[in-house]
């Protein structure tokens, strides 16, 4: 069996690109586990030259990397194919298979004004036009009987030839169209599995009419060898109105959330359960456990919600079960690309035990930035609206000065630093979760954070001084 994934480099990975690579990718890993010969292909369909652009190509496949999708045939640029697409066209106008068109989309729109008809009309079907410069090569649809197929996610599926319009398979300018391109590739490249969005299920009935019309141009036998694929159309990924990801209003870019800091292996994990679920309802999955669970026939009919909230909660828990030597390379590899912060300002002992208090705490590693910037800081800023919700309330400032001032005669270490501020704390009523409010803002500027006991023990007892005075002489005015 072979599989592809084919996309068109008019843009960035979109996740829901993402997720048909991946279903693809697993049915063929499935189908070598059990002894199959099998092959995922990758298939970048270039062929809009207008639109396509190196980066986004490169992109595409830096993203599939990332996710672990590695292809074992490819990457095969369609734009390398043109010629066999275009003689293909031409083959099967010679067979009184296709005719040329001159209508021009203004005469198309002018012929159906005024009636309830759209589309493409038939009118050059019974012309036998010549070829001209302008003319566009149309596919004669067989207008008998019904085209159908079975679909693997949405069961048995047909519509009437009658209400399919003769396609277009030559542009004026004899470029090839997606639907010819297409068809061509599968059929001389061996695909015999098309795993897709569903969009491209009105395609289908074109691609299965034009394969079977291919197939016949040389060989009568050729169907026999050259089968129809498995075809199977998966549902649309939807926001949180449930209307469909729009890259014009949602993030729908697999760089993107690598840039925002998620992980590959947790979204490879989210995207799986994107339209699927495994029986047994089970959430978190390894990669082989995806490979021995999946099953086109179990994916779901209904529109796929992508909750960036249960990203985020996938995200956390991979970050949050990684090997503490792989997330610190990981996240020391990220802060160099996305963040400002100098760490060698800090030692090494520093950094591992600051990202060893994090690594719980993060959802992705952009969080990480905001979380240990105020060990690296000479002097952190705090948010007014934070200083005032904080510091209006009498306790506390009173509080961060008795902990000052016992600080600079106490031991400084976590148990002993613990029992002064619990114990300041409750002579105000207090317990300790809320009397290290106050002390936390001044320290780091912001109200969440490592934990703070920890966090003193990093920062030192001169510079946690330091930043209590500072705020503490704004209470003495």
């Amino acid at each position: 069996m072979k599989a592809r994934f084919a996309p068109s480099p008019t843009g960035y990975l979109h996740v829901g690109g993402a997720r048909t690579a991946l279903f693809n990718w697993l049915i063929v890993q499935k189908a070598k586990r059990s002894g199959e010969e099998a092959s995922f292909l990758l298939r970048i369909e270039d062929t809009d030259t207008e639109r396509n652009k190196p980066e986004w190509t490169q992109g595409i496949i830096d993203s599939l990397l990332a996710l672990g999708l590695n292809w074992d045939e490819g990457p095969i640029f369609q734009s390398s194919r043109v010629t066999t697409h275009k003689q293909t066209a031409l083959d099967l106008f010679d067979a009184n298979l296709a005719y040329w068109c001159r209508c021009t989309k203004e005469d198309i729109e002018n012929r159906n004004s005024g009636k309830n008809t759209v589309g493409y009309d038939r009118h050059c079907r019974s012309l036998n036009l010549k070829y001209e410069t302008g003319y566009a090569l149309r596919f004669k649809v067989p207008l008998e009987s019904a085209t159908k197929f079975h679909d693997s996610v949405r069961g048995d599926v047909q519509i009437e030839n009658t209400t399919l319009e003769d396609f277009v398979l030559l542009k004026g300018n004899l470029s090839p169209l997606f639907v010819l391109a297409n068809t061509v590739d599968d059929m001389d490249l061996g695909v015999t599995h098309v795993v897709r969005g569903e969009e491209h299920l009105y395609n289908t009935f074109k691609i299965i009419l034009l394969w079977e019309a291919i197939s016949k141009l040389n060989d009568s036998n050729a169907t026999e060898e050259r089968p129809l694929p498995t075809f199977a159309h998966l549902p649309l990924l939807v926001n949180e109105k449930r209307q469909k990801l729009s890259k014009r209003r949602d993030k729908v870019s697999v760089e993107e959330f690598f840039d925002m800091g998620f992980l590959p292996e947790a979204m490879l994990n989210y995207l799986a359960l994107l339209g699927w679920g495994p029986k047994n309802n089970q959430e978190i999955l390894s990669v082989d456990e995806l490979i021995d669970q999946f099953d086109l026939n179990d994916v779901n009919l209904a529109p796929a919600f992508f909750d960036i909230q249960k990203l985020n909660h996938f995200n956390n828990i991979y970050i949050r079960d990684m090997d503490v030597d792989l997330f610190r390379h990981r996240a020391l590899d990220y802060l160099k690309i996305h963040s400002g912060l100098i760490l060698n300002k800090l030692s090494d002992t520093d950094i591992n035990e600051i990202l060893e208090l994090v690594q719980p705490r993060i959802n992705t590693l952009s969080e990480i930035e905001k979380m240990i910037g105020f060990f690296i800081e000479d002097e952190v800023a705090i948010p007014q609206d934070l200083y005032d919700k904080t510091y209006l309330d009498p306790a506390n400032k009173q509080i961060l000065l008795n902990f000052k001032d016992a600080l600079k005669d106490c031991e400084f270490s976590k148990d002993e630093l613990h029992k002064v501020l619990e114990s300041i704390g409750l002579s105000f009523g207090k317990k300790l979760g809320k009397s290290q409010a106050p002390i936390r803002l001044a320290l780091t500027g912001s109200n969440v954070g490592p934990p703070l006991f920890e966090s003193l023990m990093i920062l030192g007892k001169d510079k946690t001084l330091a930043r209590l005075d500072i705020v503490a002489k704004t209470f003495l005015g």
